[in-house]
């Protein structure tokens, strides 16, 4: 979109449309490309579209800082960064397809992909954002150098926050250079064996920067782990030699770990109609787990997925909550009624208060994305 004029008249016609939904008390569902309405608990309320809402506002490769417009579609962002040899290294999974990504929806959502337990999560490289608040108000947070950020972070605030504490006009984001070198290397073990080994080399000085471990189709215990080593030339060499596996050709790897990111691989598609698609978040030194179906294991041993029927949601959340984590009803099946079982664990009483807090006091009509985070607000 053409700046300065356009963008004043979009974002006039928002702050118009909150304050009309105040008057109201008319719930609005805020959208960018969709690429993620299957997460959440409901999706209530008028669509309040901001794919139109686009451009990179600026970008200083030096500076290794962006800034974007919350409708711009994610892939867009990451071809701009990577003309200048620069990325983002969390990887934000792509569902959908490469167009309907947006910027907002990647803050909104805080989803990482395969790189986020080496190299963080969406929140870590926040570094500004402006919004809506639920009284019509366009405000601005943080900036755009990490020594801005002082005080209460609104910017990472807003990270996995769903929309529910305002519109997401823009946002500035920490870059990083790509790596200059890489590699993929595979192991054939079980699972157990491939938490442990995921566990010794986490306490060496290796070049990690993601992990995916699965069950081979058929096979009792047996699977693949797939470690991808990210750093320096020298590093990547001397990692490869000191743990050996099969190095896989570099081109075919990368597509792996992008269809690992955007839930393409085979596994994934493997699930039935009848069976939810679970996410259990543990402490990377939890063993294997007792569950219904052999889990694709990311992050080093911190992302268990999981393949479950609806009767076994009470089991997945109460082992991993024995495991010190939580689960989340990722995707619900297609005969699984989502409204009537919570996606999300409950939080404890004191963070359960603060969240609630906080949605009063930005937005206290509770007009953006009711349901999207509770059963109950």
């Amino acid at each position: 979109m053409a700046p300065m004029n356009e963008e004043n008249n979009f974002l006039t016609s928002l702050v118009k449309r909150v304050h009309e939904a105040i008057a109201l008390k008319t719930p609005l569902r805020i959208r960018g490309g969709g690429s993620k309405d299957f997460y959440g608990q409901d999706l209530k309320g008028d669509i309040l579209d901001m794919s139109a809402f686009t451009g990179v506002i600026s970008y200083e490769p030096s500076e290794l800082v962006v800034t974007a417009r919350a409708g711009t579609p994610l892939a867009e962002l990451e071809a701009l960064l990577a003309t200048q040899g620069q990325c983002l290294p969390f990887e934000p999974p792509h569902f959908g397809g490469l167009s309907q990504s947006t910027v907002g929806g990647m803050v909104a959502s805080g989803l990482s992909g395969p790189a986020r337990a080496s190299a963080g999560a969406v929140r870590d490289f926040m570094l500004g954002v402006k919004l809506i608040n639920g009284k019509g108000e366009h405000l601005a947070f943080g900036g755009q150098v990490m020594k801005n950020v002082a005080g209460y972070d609104v910017s990472r605030l807003m990270a996995a926050s769903m929309g529910t504490l305002g519109v997401i006009t823009e946002v500035s984001l920490k870059v990083l250079p790509i790596a200059p070198a890489e590699a993929t290397l595979r192991f054939t073990c079980s699972q157990s064996q491939a938490l442990n080994w995921l566990n010794a080399w986490g306490a060496k000085a290796l070049p990690l920067n993601a992990s995916c471990w699965v069950k081979e189709p058929g096979a009792d215990d047996a699977g693949s782990l797939y470690l991808r080593l990210r750093g320096a030339n020298a590093a990547v060499e001397a990692a490869c030699k000191v743990l050996g596996g099969d190095q896989q050709n570099t081109a075919e790897a990368a597509a792996d770990w992008q269809a690992c990111r955007d839930q393409r691989l085979p596994w994934f598609k493997a699930r039935t109609d009848s069976q939810d698609l679970w996410r259990l978040s543990v402490p990377q030194t939890t063993p294997v787990l007792d569950l219904p179906d052999a889990p694709l294991v990311e992050w080093h041993g911190g992302l268990r997925w999981v393949r479950a029927t609806a009767q076994d949601a009470a089991h997945l959340r109460a082992v991993a909550k024995a495991a010190g984590g939580h689960a989340t009803l990722f995707i619900a099946s297609n005969v699984h009624n989502k409204s009537s079982i919570a996606r999300f664990d409950a939080l404890k009483p004191p963070l359960d208060r603060i969240n609630r807090d906080l949605k009063r006091q930005f937005d206290p009509s509770a007009i953006f994305n009711p349901h999207r985070m509770s059963l109950d607000w």
